[in-house]
């Protein structure tokens, strides 16, 4: 019995699904070899592809980050531009900086310096090797924060904090960064380039240089405001007072309420 033979638009649907499936198919071969995930077996195909991608779209965006921070105006540190920074994995990240400022209790190092004392003055430089001291900022209210690039918490937080100072009102308000486990210029910039972070990043060296993938040691700034927590904030005043201070993720608008207060607004 002679087969039927199917209609010439037909036979073109089917040739254009093929196709179709052929480059899906090798799309999503590639993206798992560059990625270096190892699937034995694929019982889904979008979770596969959402767990081979994930790490390259980090990776691609990275690259292009850190490329970035070699161009002309970071010659001071040479380096940036080789380094491949990349987010931290850890699942109970990021859950808490939308919520409401009453959403959370917020843990606080009892060694961390007292309310209602003068915050230490230091001189520290930034990342593109400018001077910075905090008295640099009196008359403005402060959120002073201690992070390192390879912490999750700290990673999180990043594009938050970011946002939040870009919605108050500039001349009044400020942010420094104070790195605190000794890593170098080219580990700061590729982090700050990367979350597009453009308050101050200060290094603060200690005896052990850390990294974006590992940690180091506590420089003497760090040290003298007694951080065991990454991050930790201080809100100071504009008397150079400290307002508050307290450490982990918190809730953008707990910080936002915090730097109010200290400001008399």
């Amino acid at each position: 019995m002679s087969q039927r033979a199917e209609p010439k638009g037909i036979k073109q649907e089917k040739a254009r699904a093929m196709r179709t499936a052929v480059i899906v198919t090798g799309v999503l071969v590639v993206v798992i070899v560059a990625a270096g995930v190892s699937i034995s077996v694929v019982t889904s195909s979008s979770r596969a592809v959402a767990q081979a991608t994930q790490p390259v779209t980090d990776q691609a965006a990275a690259q292009a980050n850190t490329q970035a921070v070699a161009q002309p105006g970071a010659a001071e540190s040479p380096r940036a531009g080789r380094i491949d920074f990349q987010p931290t994995r850890e699942y109970d990240v990021g859950r808490v900086e939308g919520l409401p400022a009453s959403a959370v209790s917020v843990a606080v190092n009892p060694n961390l310096l007292s309310v209602g004392s003068e915050a230490p003055n230091f001189t520290l430089s930034s990342a593109t090797g400018k001077k910075v001291s905090l008295s640099d900022y009196r008359g403005r209210t402060v959120l002073l924060e201690f992070s390192t690039t390879w912490c999750p918490h700290c990673q999180a937080e990043a594009p938050h904090l970011k946002t939040l100072m870009q919605s108050l009102p500039g001349p009044r308000f400020a942010m420094v960064q104070v790195n605190a486990d000794s890593e170098d210029a080219a580990s700061l910039l590729a982090f700050d380039n990367y979350y597009g972070i453009a308050s101050p990043s200060l290094m603060d060296p200690g005896s052990t240089p850390g990294s974006y993938y590992h940690q180091g040691s506590s420089g003497p700034v760090t040290l003298q405001y007694k951080i065991d927590l990454y991050p930790t904030f201080y809100v100071i005043d504009s008397k150079g007072r400290i307002s508050w201070r307290g450490d982990h993720e918190l809730p953008d608008a707990f910080l936002r309420q915090k730097l109010l207060d200290a400001a008399g607004s």
